[in-house]
């Protein structure tokens, strides 16, 4: 059963598209804390999906837009870029695929030198066009005009020219059984190719992508090497990782305290 505040609640969700903390605190005259704990009860029975400020219906086929998830978790995907980089070592070659979270990742290497740079996101090609001692390289394809990721069989056939020390890919969505996912199937091919030329595989992602569902999986965690995410994950993604021989790393507040003081020397 659920209350009829929560059922406006999703109708308006269904109506609108989207619902804001402080428009349905307005509109039911309760505190945004009320609102809040309405969404996170309504997210928890997946009836809702959370984003920032608000929520929205599930949705298993198609994905937020670009401005939207370059808004989403801003502040912890830097802290997850930071610990990427920290990972990236000079005199090495690199692929970063599609993704709001790989493009801070590509923010985090701006100053590293003596790296080629293979991507098929223009995002990419831009934050990195102007930093020093680099060999950057795009891929071939279909331009995505929605975000800028470069797609198809072209793009897929441009990377398997290569073998890289590191590749670091997104996800739109990680299922706590091992699963990652995403919504284009076109994306999924590159990104399963670009899996298949690396000696070591770099996940990354938010914590708000085991709230996410999608419906084509790129691959499993056992296919990647290492996972870097702001927050630890649900206890059976952690026993998974753990039979998988998969690393977890959490980009907190702490280790990016530690990881300014030793860039600070």
């Amino acid at each position: 059963m659920i209350s009829s505040r929560h059922k406006s609640i999703l109708d308006l969700a269904s109506t609108e598209g989207s619902v804001g903390v402080e428009d349905l605190a307005g509109r039911f005259g309760v505190t945004p804390q009320t609102i809040r704990r309405d969404l996170n009860e309504l997210c928890d029975r997946g009836l809702l999906t959370r984003m920032h400020g608000g929520a929205r219906p599930p949705n298993s086929v198609a994905n937020v837009s670009y401005d939207e998830r370059q808004f989403e978790y801003s502040e912890e995907k830097k802290r997850i870029g930071l610990a990427a980089a920290s990972m990236i070592p000079r005199n090495c070659s690199i692929i970063l695929n599609i993704g709001t979270t790989t493009e801070a990742v590509a923010l985090a290497i701006y100053d590293h030198r003596d790296l080629v740079v293979i991507t098929n996101n223009l995002n990419v090609v831009n934050i990195l066009r102007r930093s020093p001692a680099k060999e950057l390289i795009i891929a071939g394809g279909v331009v995505r005009q929605s975000d800028g990721g470069v797609v198809g069989e072209a793009t897929t056939d441009f990377i398997r020219n290569f073998r890289v020390d590191i590749a670091v890919i997104g996800a739109s969505a990680v299922g706590e059984d091992g699963a990652i996912l995403d919504f284009d199937y076109r994306e999924v091919s590159v990104a399963r190719t670009i899996i298949e030329t690396a000696h070591q595989t770099m996940l990354v992602f938010d914590h708000g992508k085991f709230e996410k569902r999608a419906p084509v999986r790129i691959c499993d965690v056992a296919d990647i090497d290492i996972i870097i995410t702001d927050a630890p994950p649900p206890p059976r993604f952690m026993r998974v990782c753990k039979e998988a021989n998969t690393r977890i790393v959490v980009a907190d507040k702490e280790l990016e305290e530690t990881l300014a003081r030793v860039s600070n020397g």
